[in-house]
Order: C-alpha cells, then sequence, then structure tokens
C-alpha cells in the first residue's frame, strides 16, 4: 500500500541548487571559448541553455507527472529502442566520429550521445527485470546469469564505439541495483573480479586506456603530451587557493586548459572558487546523493526503489569519477560533470531522470497496522 504526496521538496531545492552552481560554472568556463581561434561561444551557450537547462526543465516537470508504472510497462521496449539508437552511430550520414570514437548521431541539426538514453534504458529495463525476478535474484541460473546477459550486451554496445567510461557508470548502477535487489556476495563478488579482469584486457588490449593508467602514475613524464590536460588541471585547482581568484578570474579556461567546458570544468571551478567552493559543489552532490537514496529507501514498490536507486547512482558515479580524474586520483577520463559540463541534451537526460525521481517522491510506503 502507498500514499500520494507532493513531491520531495528538499530534492527539489539541492537539484535547483546544483542547477544554479553548474549555470555559474558554466557560464564563466565558456567564457574561455572566445579567446580561441573559431570560437563557437553563441552556438555552444544557446544550446546549453535551450536544450539543457530550459527544454531539460520543461521534461522533468512533465516526467514528475507521468506514473513511474508507465516505465516498469514499457521497459523492454524502452530499452531495445536505447540500444538500437546507440548502434546507430555506425550508420552512415547520421552517425560520426570524433577523436576517434564514433558516440554520436547528428539529426536536424543537432548531435546528441545516444549513451545518454542508453543509460536511462539499462536502468529501467534492469530495474523491472530484478523486480519481477525477485525470488530468483539470488540463484545463480536465473539471477547472475540473466543480468549478467544485460551487463554483456550493454558492454557491446559500448565498447565498439569504443565507450569505456560510459559503460563503467553503468555497470556500477546496475551492480548496486543487483545487490539491493536480493543478490548474494558471492554474485557480487564474481562480478567485481569478472570487471577486474577485463579491464585488465581492455589495458592490455587499447593503448590509450593503458596511457591513461600510465599518465596517471607518471604525470609529468609527457608534460606537453598525454599528461597535459592533468597538469593543467591540477595547476587551476592548486592556483585557487582557499577562496579562488573569483568569478570570472580562472586563467587556465584561456588557451591553457583542455575541454574547459567539458570534462576539465571542475578545475575551472575549483580556480574560481577556491578550495571552499569545491567543497561545496561536493557537498551538494553528496546531498543530492543522500536525498535521493531517501527516497528510495521510502519508495513504495521493488521497482520503484530500484528505479531510484540506479538513476541517482549513476549521477552521483558519474560525478564522483569525472572530478577524481581531474584531481588525479584516478585515470583521465572524458566523462562530463553532471548538472555542469556542457552538453544540453546530457543536461536534459539528467533532468528527465531528476523528473522520474520526483514522481516516484509522491508516493511513499504506508504501514498497516
Amino acid at each position: 500500500m502507498f500514499i500520494f504526496s507532493k513531491v520531495d521538496k528538499l530534492f527539489l531545492v539541492i537539484t535547483g541548487l546544483l542547477l544554479f552552481a553548474g549555470f555559474l560554472i558554466f557560464s564563466s568556463a565558456s567564457m574561455g571559448l572566445l579567446a580561441r581561434a573559431g570560437s563557437n561561444f553563441t552556438t555552444v551557450a544557446l544550446k546549453q541553455i535551450s536544450v539543457g537547462f530550459i527544454g531539460g526543465g520543461i521534461v522533468a516537470i512533465i516526467l514528475s507527472h507521468i506514473d513511474f508504472n508507465f516505465y516498469k510497462k514499457y521497459s523492454f521496449y524502452i530499452f531495445i529502442s536505447t540500444l538500437i539508437l546507440t548502434f546507430a552511430v555506425f550508420i552512415p550520414q547520421i552517425g560520426f566520429s570524433h577523436g576517434g570514437a564514433t558516440r554520436w548521431i547528428s539529426l536536424l541539426g543537432y548531435s546528441f550521445q545516444p549513451a545518454e538514453l542508453l543509460k536511462l534504458g539499462f536502468i529501467i529495463y534492469l530495474a523491472a527485470w530484478l523486480s519481477k525476478n525477485k525470488k530468483n535474484n539470488n540463484t545463480f541460473i536465473n539471477g547472475l546469469i540473466p543480468v549478467g546477459i544485460i551487463f554483456t550486451i550493454v558492454a557491446f554496445a559500448l565498447l565498439i564505439q569504443p565507450d569505456t567510461d560510459t559503460l563503467v557508470v553503468m555497470l556500477c548502477a546496475g551492480t548496486a541495483m543487483y545487490f539491493t535487489a536480493g543478490a548474494s556476495w558471492k554474485h557480487i563478488l564474481m562480478i567485481v573480479l569478472i570487471g577486474i579482469v577485463g579491464l585488465g584486457v581492455l589495458i592490455y588490449t587499447r593503448p590509450y586506456i593503458k596511457d591513461r593508467f600510465m599518465t596517471l602514475l607518471h604525470p609529468t613524464e609527457n608534460s606537453l603530451g598525454s599528461g597535459y590536460q592533468i597538469e593543467q588541471s591540477l595547476i587551476a585547482i592548486g592556483s585557487g587557493g582557499l577562496w579562488g581568484r573569483g568569478f570570472g578570474q580562472s586563467v587556465q579556461k584561456f588557451n591553457y586548459l583542455p575541454e574547459q567546458i567539458g570534462d576539465s570544468i571542475f578545475a575551472v571551478a575549483a580556480e574560481e572558487f577556491g578550495f571552499i567552493g569545491s567543497v561545496t559543489l561536493l557537498m551538494l552532490f553528496l546531498s543530492f546523493s543522500l536525498r535521493g537514496l531517501y527516497i528510495s529507501s521510502h519508495a513504495p514498490d521493488m521497482f520503484s526503489r530500484l528505479l531510484v536507486l540506479g538513476i541517482v547512482i549513476l549521477i552521483i558515479t558519474q560525478s564522483a569519477v569525472n572530478i577524481s580524474a581531474m584531481l588525479a586520483i584516478i585515470p583521465l577520463s572524458g566523462i562530463p560533470l553532471v548538472f555542469v559540463s556542457q552538453g544540453g541534451t546530457a543536461m536534459l537526460i539528467a533532468l528527465a531522470e531528476v523528473g522520474i525521481i520526483l514522481n516516484v517522491s509522491k508516493f511513499k510506503r504506508k504501514t498497516i497496522k
């Protein structure tokens, strides 16, 4: 049994603060484009505002009014549709490559990364499957094997692009959902071990991944090559000091820091707002995750509980990977910072996910005495 209530206001406020902080950081970081030849500042800014903030906000409002059971009913079709769209990046005249990866689709003058939709489709389908299979989730044949097949399909779709970073984030969210749904520790350990072995194989077979790890261990050996982004990021973060240089005063975003509105945007934020500002941003993400997990724990059924959990882990893991890479804690990744980095479509999908969480937050379990 569950009762209807209004959306979780605290979660809404936290998300609003994250969006406000993201808008400020992006606005400042994007000014660095003006100092570069062939700047596309106007196009980037308009897309981020129109598609990301405005479009995403409208989608979030709409989805907050759509009953979460809709996604459960059509979970398989949603997953298959996003999977087909992900493979469509290899269709000539539609998909295109950049930086050695084939991850984007261009339609009607807009380009987007279908993997963003696949992440949500994967979470919805896995939540539906695990909730339907709840009596067998702790078994090997009817639990681990089917989950492993789902993981493998997603892995294949992303590794041929290649998009290893997105795959890692998705598998982290999927494993957390599987464990919450009743998987045994043995099966979780098997998934972790397979993941470690798989990563080892990728490092051995894909030179660019090996280079990332070597750069992490020896960042100064090639400061003008593979180590350049990490070195410039650490310079930006370190020069921010306690309080930062001030809004708009970043030096590194002008002709020094690569991808200053993409995966390096945290470094710009740290330079301008310092240690205090960086910790504040981290606390906002932490608050987002804790409130999201609270909504998950009070969700009316297993599907909605796993759905919210998967979305929250997805967003927080991606954000943690981005920030950790900029701090040289883990190898450099090309993954953006949610609610902050460039990517109108990515922002729209993230806000769509927020809308789904807000809808679930309207319904709470009711204890019958």
